[in-house]
């Protein structure tokens, strides 16, 4: 009897809940959900169709560093403006997305969301980042990212992740030529997507926010904090 109840309570258990990026730490670079980019999920606004208009702005390479608390590559004669991820294209919020996303979330009494995206797209190639890079545009509308962004990279497939970090949801996209085998670059995507696990949730967006005399993102102070 005690058995039965014991075989009983096992079934009932429900399985520990994992996050997918778990799931893929498992994974070969082989075993990446590729898709063609004219089927992969692009970016979701739900309801709120006036955050479609608000922009979104090609990162530096050490904002996006900043970004993901990682470190800077260190100064010294053989590592000379060399890039942890060099076939990596970022995209932030604009100043102007920021600001839009508060007043919006104060005129609508908190019913308009103030969370923001930021978009991440590592290619197989640095090669193929350069050519994707003259083509895409500097500054774009989030409304028009998936068809100028991501539909629009023909003969190309894709692999996405989204995660969910307080008030900034990211987008990662993996893109390799349609036909690849395998990712080339399963390294730097795999610890761009630990970065974007580890890092806390994202309670402001003033911390995003530049100083007057600058235009480039400040991080003085560590940007994520825990609820």
């Amino acid at each position: 009897m005690e058995k039965e109840k014991k075989n009983k309570l096992n079934k009932n258990k429900k399985p520990k809940h994992q996050h997918p990026y778990n799931q893929t730490t498992k994974q070969t670079s082989s075993d990446f959900s590729f898709k063609p980019s004219s089927d992969v999920k692009g970016l979701r606004f739900g309801g709120q169709f006036l955050v479609k208009s608000f922009t979104i702005r090609r990162a530096r390479p050490l904002e996006l560093l900043q970004l993901l608390s990682f470190p800077p590559p260190i100064n010294n004669k053989s590592n000379i403006n060399k890039h942890p991820f060099p076939s990596t294209t970022a995209f932030l919020p604009t100043n102007f997305t920021i600001l839009a996303h508060h007043a919006w979330h104060t005129l609508t009494l908190g019913l308009g969301t103030k969370k923001s995206k930021v978009l991440v797209f590592v290619f197989e190639t640095e090669a193929m980042k350069a050519a994707i890079d003259r083509v895409w545009p500097v500054e774009i509308p989030l409304g028009e990212v998936n068809k100028k962004l991501i539909r629009g990279l023909r003969n190309c497939e894709m692999a996405r992740f989204k995660f969910r970090k307080g008030c900034i949801t990211f987008y990662v996209y993996a893109v390799r030529q349609t036909g690849s085998i395998g990712f080339s670059c399963a390294d730097d995507l795999r610890t761009i997507l630990h970065s974007v696990v580890e890092l806390q949730d994202f309670l402001d967006h003033t911390a995003m926010l530049a100083l007057p005399n600058q235009r480039s993102i400040s991080y003085a102070h560590p940007v994520a904090m825990a609820h």
